[in-house]
């Protein structure tokens, strides 16, 4: 990856990356059955990615505009914590979580995919987008990942992030 020293220097500092959910973990699409159920379809190597951060001490949360139970069933599967649902409005969702939370605003990454998450990557430390994320957004992140949403664009920022600390090739190795 060829990856701006600014971007690097930003990931460095990172302690909690939040997450969008619709065209970030998943690629955007809904799908409804017959009966009105929801379904959603989650990458399993954006879930390793998680994973990784966890091991490498970086929390993982979800701020998210929309309200789904197989979320928080994915969200409890990957121990992802805190979980926001139903918040259109992510800043304000943000400002709450830092006054319970011992993080600082430039020891955030946010990864979103499209306007509603506009103000949150703009005041972050580190704002990702995934490669099909809107054009303003892209504008406006730091980072835009090579990889689409729910097709691996939270692996490509979790690798990115914990080799920006120096922490991917001790954690990898462990997979030995």
């Amino acid at each position: 990856m060829n990856i701006p020293n600014s971007v690097i220097a930003a990931a460095k500092k990172i302690k909690l990356l939040l997450l969008d959910v619709d065209g970030v973990l998943t690629d955007g699409r809904l799908y409804y059955g017959n009966s009105g159920e929801e379904m959603k379809a989650f990458n399993i190597q954006d879930g390793l990615g998680i994973k990784l951060l966890q091991r490498g001490d970086i929390q993982v949360g979800i701020i998210t505009g929309r309200v789904s139970s197989l979320l928080q069933r994915r969200a409890d599967e990957l121990s992802i914590n805190p979980v926001v649902q139903g918040r259109e409005d992510k800043l304000t969702a943000l400002n709450e979580l830092l006054q319970t939370m011992d993080v600082q605003m430039d020891e955030i990454a946010f990864m979103g995919d499209d306007l509603p998450d506009l103000a949150v990557i703009r005041r972050v430390g580190l704002g990702i987008t995934p490669a099909n994320g809107s054009v303003t957004l892209a504008e406006q992140a730091h980072w835009q990942t090579s990889k689409h949403g729910g097709q691996g664009a939270v692996r490509e920022a979790a690798e990115m992030i914990l080799e920006a600390q120096g922490k991917l090739q001790p954690i990898l190795a462990s997979f030995q």
